[in-house]
Formats: structure tokens, C-alpha cells, sequence
């Protein structure tokens, strides 16, 4: 383990922080200018659109009857906690994989807060073709996403070079 947090993952916690605000922020600018279901067109396959979501990704058990709203707040902070542990633990040097817990963690927050305080998470962006419409979502449900890709591509690609480094050694 780092000796200082300087020398580990923590080092990139700025990006936790630059998630959190531009999600909660985007949040806020669209609780503040539409009424729930108001769209406003952008591009031809994009729109804004303030939608509530009370369950998890692409409204996963958002029927339930209101338990999962906890069930999300445990998940969240469990995580978080956890890859905030894991940043501790590791080299300020990895940073795609420092880079990708820090994403999630901003994620997992932003939507944190808004469970918290209205009881669903506000999503906005509204990907479509012709009538079908991808499930809408919003910044910190992107940045859980590109989190989540980056340590699936680490798994991947970094565990060999780096075993191939270690048998160098030898």
C-alpha cells in the first residue's frame, strides 16, 4: 500500500468531485426549467427530456413500491466505499484504473443524492431513432458506464502486460 494518499488512487479523486458537480448541477438546471415529461429537441435522434426514474438502470424494479430506494442508497454507498478503500490501496500510477473507480464513485453519488432527496433520480438525455427511444439517463449514469467499460478493458488488457512484466523480472 502507498504510504501517503498523495502516492495512491486518492490522488484522483478530484474526478469524483468534477462528476458529482456536473451531474448535480445538470440535475438542477433541469429541475429548474421543465416540468416533468417537457422535451425540448435538439438534434434529429437527441433530445432533453426530465424524466424520473425511482428504480435503477433502465428503470429496473422502479414499480416496486418504494424499498428500492434503499435497496440503491446500500448499493451505492457499499460501492463507493469500496472502490474508495481500493484507490487507497493502489498506485497513483494506474491511472486508467484509478480514473475508472473515481468515474463510478462520482456516478453512484450524484444519483446518491438524488434518491435521497426527491426519491428518484432525474434523467434527461433522450437518445432516439424514429419512434424507439433508448431509456433516458443522465451525467452520473454515464460516467458509472465509462467507469465500468474502463475496468472491464483493465481486466482485460492490463492484468497480462502486466503479468509479462513480472515474468521479465524473473
Amino acid at each position: 500500500m502507498p504510504l501517503t494518499w498523495k502516492d495512491s488512487g486518492l490522488r484522483w479523486y478530484w474526478v469524483v468531485v468534477l462528476v458529482f458537480l456536473a451531474d448535480q448541477l445538470s440535475k438542477q438546471w433541469v429541475l429548474a426549467n421543465f416540468d416533468l415529461f417537457e422535451s425540448l429537441p435538439l438534434l434529429p435522434f437527441f433530445n432533453f427530456t426530465y424524466v424520473r426514474n425511482y428504480g435503477a438502470a433502465f428503470s429496473f424494479l422502479s414499480e416496486a413500491g418504494g424499498w428500492q430506494r434503499w435497496l440503491f442508497t446500500v448499493i451505492a454507498v457499499g460501492f463507493s466505499s469500496l472502490l474508495t478503500l481500493w484507490l487507497r490501496k493502489q498506485s497513483a500510477s494506474l491511472w486508467k484504473l484509478n480514473l475508472a473507480y473515481t468515474l463510478v464513485i462520482g456516478g453512484a453519488l450524484g444519483n446518491l443524492i438524488d434518491r435521497l432527496m426527491h426519491g428518484f433520480v432525474v434523467d434527461f438525455i433522450d437518445f432516439y431513432w424514429g419512434k424507439s427511444h433508448y431509456p433516458a439517463f443522465n451525467i452520473a449514469d454515464s460516467a458509472i458506464f465509462i467507469g465500468a467499460v474502463l475496468i472491464i478493458w483493465d481486466s482485460f488488457f492490463n492484468s497480462k502486460s502486466e503479468q509479462d512484466k513480472t515474468e521479465e523480472v524473473k
